[in-house]
């Protein structure tokens, strides 16, 4: 994909896969191993990374030990680590465990906010600028992922003024970015075309970000979609792993290595080297006891 005066095109691909990719799974992983996922992201050229998730590891044991992965992680000039919070605890578990950014999500149905953090999807607003002004008060960017925005698994459809709304509410209180997530990817091109330009007149300082699942195999086509409505940023994990544990059915997140050849034989450049994260999530398939569900890294693919 190359511009009309010959500009190549570029585009920043964040790995969710150490958070979002293991937090469903059977399997719990150990700091280390979660470390050496992190790092062989790094070495593979990916410079902005989901790391960890500062949630109440009873609920989530996947993501216990966020402390211990924050500590072990590669320090490498240029590369960022994010945590996700829902809550003020556990801001300032990542503000003490120093990640570079703070991601913040907020479910917009009430019912599906109800399960995932125990609260409405108002009363998560309200922790949002709690957290957001503390955040910005500490110096550390701070982003909001709204999620189930193209759909809930309890409440049906999500209405697309709804979700402008929380993104409106999100660059109010500073957002730096803005990611909406198709949690439990029902989502096609046609929804995304309309919500990224809902998003934009909404919350026009913050980047856009977007979050796929390929649930029912639109989440690569959506993932295009996103990138010719100006997504700034597209989320992928390495073997195609995730799911949400409080969505009845999800499953895994848009492969990184299948994103990064639609987008390398597309033109455009993401610094990032295919074969070695498709490598990447033939290993942590390993780790998992299960084969990783990408295409890339089951049965490998035209060269980069």
């Amino acid at each position: 994909m190359i511009r009309k005066d010959g500009v190549r095109l570029h585009t920043t691909v964040l790995e969710v896969g150490p958070r979002d990719g293991l937090q469903n799974e059977a399997r719990a992983l150990s700091p280390d191993d979660r470390i050496a996922l992190i790092a062989r992201c790094v070495e593979a050229g990916v410079r902005r990374i989901e790391t960890v998730s500062f949630v109440n590891p009873r609920r989530v044991p996947q993501m216990a030990g966020a402390e211990e992965v924050m500590k072990g992680v590669p320090r490498v000039d240029g590369v960022s680590y994010s945590g996700l919070v829902l809550n003020r605890r556990g801001l300032d578990r990542a503000l003490d465990a120093g990640v570079d950014e703070v991601n913040v999500v907020v479910v917009a149905s009430d019912t599906f906010c109800q399960r995932n953090q125990g609260c409405t999807t108002e009363e998560a607003l309200t922790a949002w600028d709690d957290i957001a002004a503390s955040a910005h008060a500490a110096g550390v960017p701070v982003g909001m992922t709204i999620a189930a925005a193209f759909g809930c698994p309890f409440e049906g459809e999500t209405p697309p003024a709804r979700v402008a709304e929380i993104a409106r509410r999100a660059e109010a209180a500073g957002a730096f970015e803005v990611a909406l997530a198709d949690t439990i990817g029902v989502g096609v091109p046609a929804q995304v075309r309309d919500l990224s330009r809902r998003t934009k007149q909404a919350a026009p300082t913050a980047a856009l970000r977007f979050h796929f699942h390929n649930t029912r195999n639109t989440g690569y086509a959506n993932a295009l979609t996103a990138l010719d409505e100006g997504a700034a940023v597209l989320d992928a994990s390495a073997g195609g792993f995730g799911g949400c544990p409080f969505a009845p059915a999800a499953t895994g997140n848009i492969a990184t290595e299948d994103l990064l050849y639609a987008l390398h034989r597309s033109g455009v450049e993401t610094g990032i080297d295919m074969t070695a994260i498709a490598e990447t999530g033939t290993w942590l398939g390993t780790l998992l006891d299960k084969p990783a569900p990408a295409l890339l890294g089951c049965a490998g693919g035209f060269p980069a």
